[in-house]
């Protein structure tokens, strides 16, 4: 069980690289950002969130964080991993350039 959780959770973690590097850029920039022309017919755009990082990054933390701490429960491990995979997932997927206006 130990070897298939260490597994899964770096899967979790590789995953979501996988799927950025086999899209192309320019599909990637109209998913992040959102766009779409406005009655007007200028580029508009709306920057994410940040609730999909938010997420896998703590699904992902949390496994780390489990799989690092183990003395006795793992809760304080998991937890901590938890939410700090929580706010390095939001801050990364909020992070970039806004190319639109």
């Amino acid at each position: 069980m130990r070897k298939f959780m260490l597994a899964f959770g770096a899967m979790a973690m590789v995953a979501p690289s996988l799927v950025a590097t086999t899209v192309s850029a320019d599909a990637q920039r109209r998913y992040k950002y959102r766009e779409w022309r406005g009655n007007d017919g200028r580029l508009r755009c709306r920057k994410p969130d940040g609730t999909t990082g938010l997420v896998v990054g703590a699904v992902a933390g949390g496994l780390l964080g489990r799989t690092i701490d183990t003395r006795g429960d793992r809760t304080l491990g998991t937890v901590l991993g938890g939410v700090g995979g929580a706010l390095a997932g939001r801050e990364i997927e909020r992070s970039g350039k806004r190319n639109c206006r």
